[in-house]
């Protein structure tokens, strides 16, 4: 007999007979009635024991976390809130599970409490619900890209550069840390090192992607990314997973039509495939709203935020505009912002984006030319000499959560820009070959996917979206 998932079974129109099925139990109660969960779906399916004709010693062992196997006949159900119920013929338990030092109990449990025990926190409705989403929109992603010419590039986990000129990054090394080899002048001598030079995990895979971009014309990363900042806040990690994008022969406007069309794609199709999720989170945040002092509730539920993107047109504005938009605001004016706007140039903080979206244009925003001081390197300067080809797209209750830019084509434009910020071109020689050897416009974007996630979840916290979150000392798991 072919066993069935929870999912299928639920799915049933007709009641079918001999049905079998392996899960963990949820809960159990009047020694009766089981209530199995298998993770392909956050409903339980009620399964309904015979007990005057089960072993005792089987009926003390279904217990909450229990691994069980059950064979039986689906029916129609009696109780309230399922379709169908399975009357169990046959009951086998695969993996005890002690009541008494299972820590994932049928209770409410602070996600505090779950990430100490991230191991096991999926058997939580609201985490299977978050994980469940987590695959689905990384499946929607390599779908879109597929459907659009591009072709999935792997960038080098292990890097000598630093895309982002942060600074902030783990170093990778074989050398004895307590007696490295030194150099006359007494540094320590990467020479001797595995890579025979100073290499770090990488904090973007854009650069590489560029490489290929140049050759193949449309190609996209989606891998792990990392940053050694020491910061505890709900937004970062060390280690997290990073979508960009890379297309030759494409502008600042095809790149912008490219975020808002691919963002669309994405959104759109969790809210087609993973209804049951969404509605139970969109519950969730609900109720978590109604304990928020009136002041700090958001205007839109979940799922009202996810349409909100996938309904509207993105709204484009320059910097220039926002920035004025943002000093005549009446935050700004009567000081409600944290960070008050006073001139041109400042680099633009959540509360700002989150106005822009959600107050004054009431739509998903791309904002576009950038100050050059506050950007990277690699954006193409504007003839003003003072901005650059950069955008960002910024959606309600997080603000920012898309980075890109038309590239620097230009090889002694770009190289300017490098000593001004003390880049060595011996270190990114290859990447001034690009622009010796058949340089053209190209343009890409940069997506952190835990951004994404806590976006379509709701989820308030960075580490709530990751499997296994890697933060200031933190490597547990």
């Amino acid at each position: 007999m072919q066993s069935r998932t929870v999912s299928q079974l639920l799915s049933q129109e007709i009641t079918l007979t001999d049905v079998e099925i392996k899960g963990w139990v949820r809960t159990f109660r009047a020694k009766r009635f089981i209530a199995l969960n298998d993770g392909s779906t956050i409903n339980n399916i009620q399964c309904v024991v015979d007990f005057e004709n089960t072993d005792e010693t089987i009926l003390k062992r279904i217990t909450t976390g229990a691994a069980i196997h059950i064979k039986g006949e689906l029916v129609k159900s009696l109780g309230k809130g399922q379709n169908v119920e399975i009357n169990v013929t046959s009951l086998k338990i695969l993996g005890d599970s002690n009541p008494e030092t299972y820590p994932i109990q049928p209770k409410k449990h602070s996600f505090e409490f779950l990430r100490e025990n991230a191991h096991l926190r999926t058997r939580t409705n609201t985490f299977s619900a978050v994980m469940r989403l987590r695959s689905a929109l990384s499946f929607a992603i390599h779908k879109y890209f597929n459907e659009n010419g591009f072709y999935y590039m792997h960038a080098p986990i292990i890097t000598g550069s630093d895309a982002e000129g942060a600074g902030e990054m783990f170093k990778v090394s074989s050398l004895d840390a307590k007696n490295p080899p030194l150099t006359e002048d007494g540094k320590i001598d990467y020479t001797q090192d595995f890579f025979g030079k100073e290499t770090n995990l990488t904090v973007s895979g854009q650069l590489e992607a560029e490489t290929y971009a140049m050759s193949l014309g449309k190609v996209y990363t989606f891998g792990p990314t990392f940053r050694a900042e020491n910061s505890n806040t709900s937004r970062h990690l060390a280690e997290f997973w990073m979508i960009e994008p890379e297309v030759a022969f494409m502008d600042l406007a095809g790149n912008m039509d490219l975020a808002e069309d691919f963002m669309k794609s994405v959104i759109s199709y969790i809210l087609e495939h993973n209804k049951e999720d969404l509605e139970f989170l969109n519950t969730r945040l609900l109720n978590e709203e109604k304990t928020k002092p009136q002041t700090e509730r958001s205007d839109m539920s979940l799922i009202e935020k996810l349409n909100f993107v996938t309904e509207n047109n993105f709204k484009r504005v320059s910097y220039t505009e926002a920035i004025d938009i943002l000093r005549n605001s009446k935050p700004n004016k009567k000081k409600k912002f944290k960070y008050i706007i006073n001139e041109w140039g400042a680099d633009l903080q959540s509360e700002h984006e989150r106005f822009l979206v959600e107050k004054h244009f009431k739509c998903p925003v791309i904002l576009f030319d950038y100050p050059a001081n506050i950007k990277a390197f690699y954006m193409r300067l504007n003839e003003d000499g003072k901005t650059v080809r950069a955008m960002d797209i910024l959606f309600p209750g997080i603000g920012e959560i898309v980075g890109g830019a038309q590239r620097e084509e230009r090889l002694d434009v770009l190289k300017e820009k490098m000593a001004a910020l003390n880049i060595p071109e011996e270190d990114l020689w290859w990447y001034l070959d690009l622009r010796k050897f058949g340089t053209a416009v190209h343009s890409g974007f940069g997506l952190g996917f835990e951004r994404l996630v806590m976006f379509a979840t709701g989820m308030g916290n960075i580490r709530d979206v990751i499997p296994f979150p890697r933060t200031p000392q933190n490597a547990e798991f």
